[in-house]
């Protein structure tokens, strides 16, 4: 049954009817909805796309009207909000050169021309209705990055570098893996820029395929599966020298009231202030006694570059062979304010420990192993913030034929659930030297 039977009658918001009869946030929410549905506006950050909401003026056509003519002034972007426009070309120009087409709902021109002035003319083949953003507003298209605006990545976290992307044309990115940079974040990343901003990833499922190449550019294809009025699902496979390498499927979802309830129970554990980091417990490695001086000595030449995630254990080391672990955890440095993007780093801070915890059992001196993600599933239950306290429950339930099993849940302070999620991997014991190395691309 499709996911919106059975609800209440419930059509889309006449747009038209709240242009002529504005009500406040109802008719900003409609304008910012619609534009979100824009292919060309959809890779802006969220903050840009509500600002164009407010600057946008609405201008009527009859049909037959000149909604521009050729040789005049280009005055903005126009969006098609409403009936059918066609574009002809002027009658001296060759037959083979003519660009005779009709603009529809979310077609748009005005924008990306090389001339100051129309270079065809558009006339309304219906009533029509468009939005324009006057020029002197144009630079809200050319945010900085594709999560903020007005700052470069450089101004904000490591994590917001890590999943930025580069729009190479409507639903085509291009992203860059880097050391322990888990690469199906960006592509959540840009499924997340193909949905209007109203809508929030709920569920997200990403597969695995071949192993890929850290030093290669990723290409992300984003295929728009469904958009209906409260969710849209989209598929993005990730590409390497013409293979997909992964695919995911994501679903977003408009926020609306309905049916709570919470059974589970956040555990009761030390809060993170009364925790040490990853960096505090190294510090004390180094000069604890108990460690052998080999080890010390060893570990204090090695570079220690902190992760972009900061963690703070809630058990010590004595609980390290139980399948079971638990964190708080929180992005390092500044976020730009954008929901999409803070999904988009919980989701990569998910996988940094979270395999392993199957290994947890297993452990034992000497003992080295290799592990693959081969899936994993996330739901999102309620907004989450990055860079606020999070705390991580990890139970590893069944490792068996090579594949260990994990869940996870996320509490926020509150004590509110607001992650599940789930993952298999390929655990095995590394080869000893002298083995014969027929490791397989495929991972599957």
């Amino acid at each position: 049954m499709d996911r919106e039977e059975g609800k209440a009658a419930q059509s889309p918001p006449n747009l038209g009817a709240l242009l002529a009869n504005p009500r406040g946030g109802c008719h900003c929410c409609a304008v910012t909805e619609f534009l979100g549905q824009v292919p060309l506006l959809q890779c802006l950050p969220s903050s840009s796309i509500r600002r164009i909401a407010d600057a946008v003026l609405v201008k009527r056509y009859e049909p037959g009207g000149y909604v521009a003519r050729e040789g005049d002034p280009v005055d903005g972007l126009y969006i098609i909000l409403d009936g059918q426009a066609e574009v002809s070309a002027p009658a001296n120009t060759e037959e083979e050169n003519r660009p005779d087409y009709v603009l529809n709902k979310y077609d748009y021109f005005g924008y990306g021309t090389n001339s100051s002035v129309h270079q065809v003319n558009v006339i309304a083949v219906s009533k029509l209705t468009c939005f324009v953003l006057p020029n002197q507003y144009g630079h809200l298209l050319q945010p900085k990055t594709i999560w903020s605006a007005e700052e470069t990545p450089e101004n904000h976290s490591l994590l917001e570098q890590i999943l930025h992307l580069e729009p190479l044309e409507v639903d085509i990115f291009r992203g860059f893996t880097l050391p322990g940079a888990p690469t199906f974040r960006q592509a959540l990343a840009a499924a997340s820029k193909t949905v209007d901003c109203l809508k929030a990833v709920h569920s997200l499922h990403a597969i695995f395929l071949i192993a890929g190449d850290k030093n290669l550019p990723i290409i992300y294809q984003v295929h728009r599966a469904r958009d209906g009025t409260s969710f849209a699902t989209r598929k993005v496979e990730a590409k390497q020298k013409g293979l997909v390498i992964f695919t995911l499927i994501a679903s977003f979802q408009k926020d609306e009231l309905g049916f709570e309830h919470q059974a589970a129970i956040m555990p009761d554990v030390p809060p993170p202030e009364e925790l040490l980091n990853l960096e505090e417990i190294r510090e004390r490695r180094l000069t604890d006694p108990r460690f052998p001086m080999q080890y010390r000595n060893s570990a204090a030449k090695k570079k220690f570059v902190p992760w972009p995630i900061e963690m703070r254990f809630c058990e010590d080391s004595a609980s390290q062979h139980k399948p079971s672990l638990n964190y708080w955890f929180r992005a390092r440095g500044k976020l730009s304010d954008d929901p999409a993007l803070h999904r988009c780093v919980v989701a990569y801070a998910s996988d940094l420990l979270y395999s392993g915890v199957s290994l947890n059992p297993h452990r034992e001196k000497g003992l080295k192993t290799y592990s693959l993600s081969l899936d994993h599933s996330i739901w999102f239950h309620k907004p989450v913030k990055a860079d606020d306290w999070l705390l991580y429950v990890i139970d590893s339930p069944s490792a068996h034929g090579g594949r260990g099993f994990v869940t996870g849940r996320m509490f926020n302070r509150q004590g509110e659930l607001v992650m599940s999620l789930t993952q298999e991997a390929l655990i095995r014991r590394a080869k000893t030297p002298g083995q014969p190395s027929q490791t397989p691309r495929p991972k599957l």
